[in-house]
C-alpha cells in the first residue's frame, strides 16, 4: 500500500495560526507597512523594501510543518532536511518536536511506517523520495510550487533527449532536488553551472570541443553520472535554482542559446535549444524591490538580514554591494554595538566583525531588506536595535 501523502495541508491552519503569529509576527513591522515603508526614530530613518521576508512558498511551509506536529501529537515528525535556510526557524521547529534527519544520529533507514516526514520547501531528491516510500512513512510535502515548475521543465527536456543545465549551486538542496528529476524520465543529463564564468566555460566546448577530462574534472560534482561533454552538450536546455539572481540566470540561458547557435546555426535552435522562464516570481519582486529602494534613496549604507546559507539572501546583499556600503546579517545579535557588527561579506564564505559601520552623528539613511526565509519579528528586532544604537 502507497504512503499516505498530504500536499494541500491538513486542514489545521486555524488551530496554529495563534502559535505561528506568536513565533513570527512584529506589530512594529505591520505599522512600517502602513507608513510607506519607512520607519523614523531620532536621527535615524529606515526604508524598508517594499517586498521583503517571508514569501508565499515559505511561509506555507512552515504552516505546513506546525500543523503536521499538531495532526500527528503521539507521532515522531521528521524533516528531510532544514525546512527553509533561516537558523531561527528551524530551530523554532526543533522546539516543537520536529527532529531533522540532517541532523548527526538521525538516518533515513531508522525511519518505521509510524513515523511522519516533512519535505521541505526547496523538495526532495527522487532517491530520497523512493526510500521514504519504501519506508511506509506518512508524507507532507511543502515542496514549493515555482520549484516544482523547474521540475516539470526539466522532466520534459529529459523527455525530449535534452541535457539540463541548471544555473544553481551543486551543495545547495533545491539544486540536487532539480538534478535528480532530469533521472525520472528516462537516462537524462544535467550540467550544473554556478555562473556566468562557468557558463563560459560549458559554451566554449559546445563551440569548439576541448580537453573533454579537464571538463570533467573541472564539473565533477556538477554533472550527472555518465555525462560526456562531446555527446550531452549537442542539445541543452535550461533550468535554474529558484533563488538565484534572476538577470545572471537570463544571461546564462542567452549564452547557450548563442553558443547553440554559433555551432550548430541558428536554424539549429529550435530542435537543440530550449529554455523556459522559472525563475521564482517571489524572488524576482525582493530584487526588484531592492533596485526600486536603491534607485529611490540616497542611502548610507544597506543591511540585509537572513540566513548566510540562503541563496536568495545572498543576492539580494551581492545586488546592494554593487550600489552602497552593504551588511549581511543572519540576525539581529549580529548588531553587537553601535561600533562593530558582525556581517558576512558578499562573495565570502564566512562572516566577519566590522568596525565603524555605523555614522557617528549626523542624519542616517539606512535601506533595508530581508530574505525570503526572514521572519517579520526578526527584522522588527533589527530595527529596534537600530534605533537604540543611533540614539546612544
Amino acid at each position: 500500500m502507497p504512503p499516505l501523502v498530504f500536499r494541500k495541508g491538513l486542514d489545521l491552519r486555524n488551530e496554529v495560526m495563534p502559535l505561528l503569529a506568536e513565533s513570527y509576527h512584529s506589530d512594529l513591522i505591520a505599522a512600517i507597512r502602513e507608513d510607506d515603508f519607512k520607519y523614523r526614530s531620532g536621527r535615524l530613518t529606515v526604508h524598508l523594501a517594499h517586498e521583503f521576508g517571508f514569501c508565499y512558498g515559505v511561509d506555507r511551509a512552515v504552516d505546513y510543518a506546525y500543523q503536521t506536529r499538531r495532526r500527528f501529537p503521539d507521532r515522531q515528525v521528521f524533516l528531510t532536511g532544514e525546512i527553509i535556510h533561516n537558523p531561527y526557524v528551524n530551530d523554532q521547529l526543533r522546539r516543537q518536536g520536529v527532529r531533522f534527519l540532517s541532523d548527526p544520529g538521525e538516518a533515513v533507514e531508522r525511519l518505521t511506517p509510524p513515523d511522519v516526514v516533512i519535505l521541505p520547501a526547496f523538495g526532495a531528491t527522487v532517491d530520497m523520495l523512493l526510500q521514504l516510500e519504501r519506508r511506509g512513512c506518512t508524507i507532507v510535502d511543502t515542496t514549493c510550487g515555482s520549484v516544482l515548475n523547474v521540475w516539470k521543465n526539466v522532466r520534459r527536456y529529459a523527455q525530449d533527449g535534452l541535457t539540463s543545465v541548471i544555473h544553481g549551486k551543486y551543495w545547495h538542496e533545491e539544486t540536487q532536488a532539480t538534478a535528480s528529476q532530469a533521472h525520472l524520465e528516462g537516462p537524462g543529463h544535467f550540467l550544473i553551472v554556478l555562473d556566468q564564468d562557468e557558463a563560459a566555460i560549458a559554451c566554449a566546448y559546445i563551440r569548439g570541443g576541448g580537453d573533454r577530462a579537464a571538463f570533467l574534472d573541472r564539473f565533477a560534482r556538477a554533472v550527472s553520472p555518465g555525462f560526456d561533454p562531446d555527446l550531452h552538450l549537442l542539445r541543452v536546455g535550461c533550468a535554474n535554482q529558484t533563488t538565484m539572481l534572476s538577470s545572471e540566470s537570463l544571461a546564462i540561458g542567452e549564452m547557450f542559446r548563442q553558443a547553440i547557435a554559433d555551432r550548430h546555426g541558428a536554424d539549429a535552435l529550435g530542435t537543440r535549444f530550449q529554455a523556459f522562464d522559472t525563475i521564482c516570481s517571489a524572488t524576482q519582486d525582493r530584487q526588484n524591490a531592492v533596485a526600486a529602494l536603491l534607485d529611490d534613496h540616497a542611502l548610507d549604507l544597506m543591511i540585509v538580514i537572513g540566513g548566510y546559507n540562503s541563496s536568495n539572501t545572498c543576492n539580494l546583499a551581492r545586488m546592494c554591494a554593487e550600489h552602497v556600503p552593504t551588511y549581511h546579517v543572519a540576525n539581529p545579535s549580529c548588531l553587537v554595538s553601535p561600533d562593530r557588527i558582525r556581517h558576512k561579506p558578499v562573495g565570502q564564505k564566512d562572516d566577519v566583525v566590522a568596525s565603524g559601520w555605523l555614522p557617528g552623528t549626523g542624519p542616517i539613511r539606512i535601506g533595508l531588506t530581508a530574505g525570503a526565509s526572514t521572519p517579520d519579528n526578526l527584522v522588527g528586532e533589527l530595527i529596534r536595535t537600530l534605533a537604540r544604537f543611533a540614539d546612544a
